[in-house]
């Protein structure tokens, strides 16, 4: 492991020399759209991109994974993941523009997580720099259908195929360097909707509000009492409703996710909130719907686990300090599947999911430089219990 770590410096520096390629893929995938269900355009030009690259094998998948693979010396040794989300939380179809200055590439979804997607089409270019090669196969995928109601179906799907044993995997995030994630919590993301039937939206006296209706809700909700252990916590992240400042409004709806290192208590809890909304939707007889949009299990690597040690030490050598908070990456996939994974970020950046989301270029080429560093240890057997 030593000996990984103190090539290091010289893989940032060769990494910063093809600095252009990276930016230009990051530019060319993340500008075009790829909102959850959406993809295959940038899942087509990524393939493209890893076939400039001579990778020995790329398509996508019958699911519309874009998967490309560099095949390593020995057959027999198991596959190591590099995995980069492909969808982002942006809804346009569009084609969108990138701005590139010295310091930052600025433009929708970059920061979550076209950088990352750019980065992973620029690593067989990285690999053959560092003149790195390989005894395991490193599999590079973009899942599809991983945000939101995607729910990670991609990646599940690719696994659920998959007809060789895989060693471990690292999954890319553009954002944050020093990331190192390698838990999950359990999580139910749901929409809370009311809608006000039509033959009561006419006729009455007293109409009923869907904003106020969903005010009780939230009421109620924050009413529930939540443990300090098992650690839980309940987000109300997204509110609408209305569409007339004069006007009662018939629609209102809110995004909610409950988050527990405890799966008990995530379908506790869950249990709770249909009983308030069942027992709301009676007590003002409006048509007010409960649905789930994703779930995960919680699932941990053990924090001395090689890989995390590994991992660590690398981050350590250059100089950045890592951070581990739960991931509702595809690291959780894995780990379900007792596939060893951590999950990285890339770079640093600003305005998530917003118009004005940049990353910067300069903290890039140490982030990356995580990635070869990290397969090298895998590669050789570093980070493994075996």
């Amino acid at each position: 492991m030593e000996e990984i770590l103190n090539q290091l410096p010289a893989f940032v520096e060769q990494i910063s020399d093809i600095r252009e390629i990276i930016i230009s893929n990051i530019v060319l995938i993340g500008q075009i759209p790829a909102p959850t269900f959406r993809e295959q355009r940038r899942a087509e030009r990524l393939v493209e991109r890893l076939a400039d690259f001579q990778v020995d094998d790329c398509a996508v998948d019958d699911f519309g994974n874009p998967v490309g693979i560099i095949r390593g010396r020995a057959s027999s040794k198991s596959a190591i993941f590099i995995v980069a989300h492909l969808d982002t939380f942006c809804e346009t179809t569009s084609d969108t523009l990138y701005t590139v200055t010295d310091k930052a590439i600025s433009g929708m979804g970059v920061s979550d997580n076209s950088a990352a997607v750019g980065v992973m089409a620029s690593l067989p270019e990285v690999f053959r720099r560092l003149g790195m090669v390989f005894e395991s196969d490193i599999v590079l995928v973009a899942p599809v259908h991983s945000l939101g109601p995607g729910n990670l179906k991609g990646i599940r799907q690719l696994l659920k195929t998959w007809p060789t044993p895989v060693r471990g995997a690292i999954c890319l995030e553009s954002v944050e360097l020093g990331r190192l994630n390698y838990y999950s919590d359990g999580m139910i993301r749901g929409e809370i909707s009311c809608s006000i039937a039509s033959e009561k939206k006419m006729g009455r006296h007293h109409q009923p509000n869907a904003i106020l209706i969903i005010h009780e809700v939230i009421h109620a909700i924050l009413k529930l009492r939540l443990p300090q252990k098992p650690r839980t916590q309940i987000v109300i992240g997204k509110i609408a409703g209305g569409f007339n400042h004069g006007q009662e409004a018939f629609d209102a709806s809110i995004g909610f996710e409950i988050r527990s290192d405890s799966d008990r208590m995530v379908r506790e809890l869950y249990g709770d909130i249909k009983d308030i909304v069942n027992g709301i939707n009676k007590s003002f007889a409006v048509d007010l719907k409960l649905s789930i949009i994703s779930h995960l299990n919680a699932t941990q690597l053990a924090y001395n686990h090689p890989l995390v040690k590994c991992a660590a030490r690398i981050l350590y050598r250059l100089g950045v300090e890592a951070v581990s908070e739960p991931s509702e990456t595809a690291l959780s996939i894995f780990l379900q599947k007792q596939i060893p994974a951590i999950t990285l970020g890339l770079t640093r950046g600003n305005h998530f999911h917003q118009d004005g989301a940049m990353v910067e270029i300069e903290p890039l080429f140490k982030g990356i430089a995580q990635i070869p560093a990290l397969v090298a240890a895998m590669d050789s057997g570093m980070c493994s219990h075996e």
